[in-house]
């Protein structure tokens, strides 16, 4: 087996001149959007195309996360502003218990593509049926997606076989069905999936099985389908959850020449308190290991064939965030803190820290975001190049 070598490479902090002009540049603009009456009122009520009864109508809907980012490292020094995804989201009812979802996404300079294209049978609270290609169960990072996470870099850690951009998937999406529900303070996730496809050696068809159940001690939380969100801005009271979620699939990684199994398992922990003055205190973390006999450092030979390689290790996050009850000009501030660490078993470990701030409109369909990330920590899991970039982003949703 070959062994990948991962150079070590000194962190290059941002010169004090440089962060501080961009730093005070970025602010300045984050301000000025910030108290911008024209920020006030966004199109926050999806669009209804048809209405034919009360059980049978047609919606469409949409979300944009804009950026510009600062980056400063040994082999980058560049600034640059792009679309950090644009969706379009299509929903209807057909009947009382039968409903369909139609998403795409598009990132800067790549062409559109459809991430979910499912049938929903949902029946009652505790007993529901999604089909087609949708959300494989997952830890909560997977689950709040882009749009309803507190932080803005929430995937600098190892992935499940569905995230990655490739044949087992894209964007945790895979074809396959999930039955779910929740039954008093309980949710259950247990879904079948088709994975990583037999051009990996997965000449059996073995199917990818993934499951997660959790449980909430004070409030249940209210989510479309099983999605999760990484804060509520205090709009469902006093939270805590805590969930473990589990993924595998034999002759789910590899190559043609030799393919070999994957299982993962992830713990993860929410709460959200509002305090008596009105602010809210949210706090997220998880621990997450893989189990991959083929990864990055250590692919099957010979190594000419395509690999679907993952990572094989262990990874952490924590991030912790005030919401100030008071509000300035249309929206409230909420600064947050996240960290997070990987840590192969065949390289060496990796981890970055994120300080940011959200200038929050409404809820999770308007908000203005502020950040500085310093590491090396990426969603590979194996360590990057040492970075620090400055990031001002913009995220609106339609639905």
């Amino acid at each position: 087996m070959t062994t990948l070598s991962i150079p070590l490479i000194q962190r290059r902090s941002l010169p004090a001149k440089t962060l501080a002009i961009r730093l005070i540049s970025a602010v300045t603009l984050y301000v000025a959007m910030a108290v911008t009456p024209a920020w006030a009122d966004p199109p926050l009520t999806s669009l209804k195309l048809a209405e034919l009864d009360d059980t049978r109508w047609l919606t469409v809907g949409g979300g944009l996360r804009l950026q510009y980012a600062s980056r400063n490292s040994a082999t980058d020094d560049s600034s640059e502003f792009s679309i950090n995804s644009m969706r379009l989201y299509i929903s209807g009812q057909l009947h009382e218990y039968f409903k369909f979802n139609i998403n795409t996404e598009k990132y800067e300079g790549d062409s559109m593509m459809t991430i979910d294209a499912l049938l929903r049978f949902e029946f009652d609270p505790t007993v529901n049926l999604w089909v087609g290609r949708t959300l494989v169960p997952s830890d909560r990072p997977g689950l709040n997606g882009p749009y309803t996470g507190m932080s803005w870099n929430q995937y600098r850690q190892p992935l499940f076989s569905a995230d990655y951009d490739g044949p087992a998937g894209q964007l945790g999406r895979s074809e396959g069905a999930v039955l779910w529900g929740t039954k008093g303070k309980v949710q259950y996730l247990l879904g079948a999936f088709e994975g990583l496809e037999d051009d990996f050696g997965n000449d059996s068809d073995h199917l990818l099985f993934a499951g997660r159940l959790a449980y909430s001690f004070l409030n249940v939380e209210s989510n479309p389908g099983y999605y999760t969100s990484a804060t509520y801005y205090g709009t469902q009271g006093n939270i805590l959850t805590t969930a473990i979620t589990l993924q595998s699939q034999s002759d789910g990684t590899g190559s043609k020449a030799e393919s070999g199994d994957f299982f993962a398992y992830a713990f993860d922990v929410f709460s959200e308190r509002v305090l008596s003055n009105g602010g809210v205190f949210t706090f997220e973390a998880g621990y997450k290991e893989i189990d991959a006999d083929f990864t990055l450092a250590s692919p099957p030979t010979p190594s000419t064939d395509d690999c679907f390689c993952l990572f094989d290790g262990d990874s952490l996050y924590a991030t912790t965030g005030y919401l100030f009850p008071k509000a300035v000009g249309p929206g409230k501030i909420q600064p947050y803190i996240r960290y997070m660490e990987n840590n192969p078993s065949d390289a060496s470990s990796s981890d970055t820290t994120e300080w940011g701030m959200n200038y929050v409109i409404s809820g999770n369909k308007a908000s203005v975001n502020l950040n500085y990330v310093s590491g090396d920590a990426n969603a590979s899991g194996y360590s990057g190049i040492e970075v620090d970039t400055l990031t001002l982003g913009i995220m609106l949703q339609f639905y």
